[in-house]
């Protein structure tokens, strides 16, 4: 196996965006539930959209702390508070992730909550990494 392997049972159809599941060899990187705050922890943006990308931009910064790099994100659970907008904000989020992670799809579930603990988030996104162990 290698570090990070993507899980697809025989006969299932490839999911759009995400994986099914992900097996990974290596040290886990856990973070918080991140919002699109700035340094100053105020929140980025007023849709979903431009908050998904800070919220990736602040993922990236906590991830990079312990050595890990977008390729080694193996889950991820948004919670969005309005399904509808995140529906409306597909466009923005396809293009931030793109952009900013690339074409790594790990296991994901993304959750409609009522609402979040800072009142001006639209979405909190946790994420587990595993980086794989040296010369993987």
């Amino acid at each position: 196996m290698t570090a990070h392997q993507t899980l697809l049972p025989p006969g299932w159809p490839r999911p759009r965006g995400y994986a099914n599941g992900v097996a990974a060899t290596g040290r886990m990187v856990f973070t918080a539930g991140v919002v699109a705050f700035d340094a100053h922890e105020r929140i980025v943006g007023d849709d979903l959209g431009s908050q998904f990308r800070q919220v990736l931009i602040n993922t990236l910064a906590i991830l990079a702390e312990a050595g890990a790099q977008p390729e080694h994100i193996v889950r991820m659970t948004w919670y969005v508070t309005s399904r509808d907008d995140y529906i409306a904000s597909l466009p923005a989020i396809g293009e931030a992730y793109r952009t900013l992670i690339g074409r790594h799809f790990p296991a994901m579930a993304v959750v409609e909550v009522a609402g979040l603990v800072e009142a001006d988030a639209r979405i909190e996104i946790e994420t587990t990494a595993v980086v794989p162990p040296a010369g993987a």
